[in-house]
């Protein structure tokens, strides 16, 4: 499966409820099946930079369910690189094969160091790399997420010149890399609207260490508790998308976010006849493991 950002089509949403904006999604999703949205953005121009530097091998962090581990897995398999994940929770270990996300980058040949919590909140420390140097040998470190000066520049893309014409650009936002990206490829006169997949008001400064513009704004009104929280109402909602439009949405990131910004709709905080363009960022692969989580709870499924 090759790699095609031209797929990456605006398609109209018809909103199901009266309203003269117009909103589209930008569909970075149908890029690939697993290198993704806006985890294609973030990984190339690092990939580019592994290749340029002769690194061999590609070492990054995230959690059991990360759309990041499993794109950086897929990676190496297409690009030659070897991979290797460290991730947080020791107690995961042991349970690589019941984790559709785990299972698929093992698949793809990545190698896994399960570290605690408490070891994780250290990943941006030197600490930690000298110790993963010691134990691994050389490698290229990619952050949490993919977010970083290269990942930014890739993100920056996402944006064509037919994008000028919207009012307000959305974003879901898990570590600010994207966001950043958009804001600093975005007409100072057009609104970038961050939702985050995370609660609490501290991925502002995050952001702001890579926008280079003040023409954007975090919303932290739709993460339903929490990253990986969810809810009925947030199931419901992206099921009815999907019998509505027959776009899969995942239930971390632009799940959340289109909720958010129906909600905004109906409630009159876009200005009136707006064109509204939404980013729908991928990470599809997480589905299988969230309706396993929601099966073990008898709960509605994710379509």
């Amino acid at each position: 499966m090759t790699f095609n950002p031209e797929l990456s089509v605006n398609q109209k949403i018809e909103l199901p409820f009266k309203s003269s904006v117009d909103l589209y999604l930008k569909r970075e999703d149908l890029i690939h099946p697993i290198i993704s949205g806006n985890k294609y953005r973030k990984l190339k121009y690092n990939i580019a930079f592994a290749e340029k530097n002769n690194h061999d091998t590609l070492l990054t962090f995230g959690g059991a369910f990360s759309n990041h581990i499993a794109a950086t897995a897929e990676a190496g398999r297409v690009f030659g690189f070897k991979t290797i994940g460290v991730i947080r929770g020791e107690e995961l270990q042991d349970k690589i094969l019941d984790n559709p996300t785990l299972k698929f980058a093992k698949s793809c040949g990545m190698t896994f160091k399960f570290i605690s919590r408490e070891q994780f909140r250290l990943k941006s420390t030197q600490s930690i790399f000298e110790k993963l140097k010691n134990e691994f040998g050389d490698f290229c470190l990619i952050p949490e997420g993919g977010t970083n000066d290269l990942a930014i520049k890739g993100c920056k893309e996402i944006l064509t010149k037919q994008d000028l014409s919207f009012d307000y650009i959305c974003s879901s936002v898990g570590t600010g890399g994207t966001v950043a990206g958009l804001i600093n490829c975005s007409k100072p006169s057009q609104q970038v609207l961050g939702f985050s997949a995370l609660k609490g008001d501290f991925l502002k400064e995050d952001i702001s260490k890579f926008a280079k513009q003040d023409n954007w704004q975090l919303i932290t009104d739709y993460h339903f508790g929490g990253y990986a929280k969810i809810n009925d109402q947030l199931i419901l909602f992206i099921n009815s998308f999907k019998k509505q439009t027959g776009i899969n949405l995942d239930p971390i990131y632009t799940g959340k976010m289109l909720y958010g910004i129906f909600d905004l709709i109906q409630n009159g905080f876009f200005k009136p006849n707006a064109k509204i363009l939404a980013v729908h960022t991928g990470g599809l692969q997480g589905i299988e493991g969230m309706n396993k989580r929601l099966k073990q709870k008898q709960k509605q499924l994710i379509l």
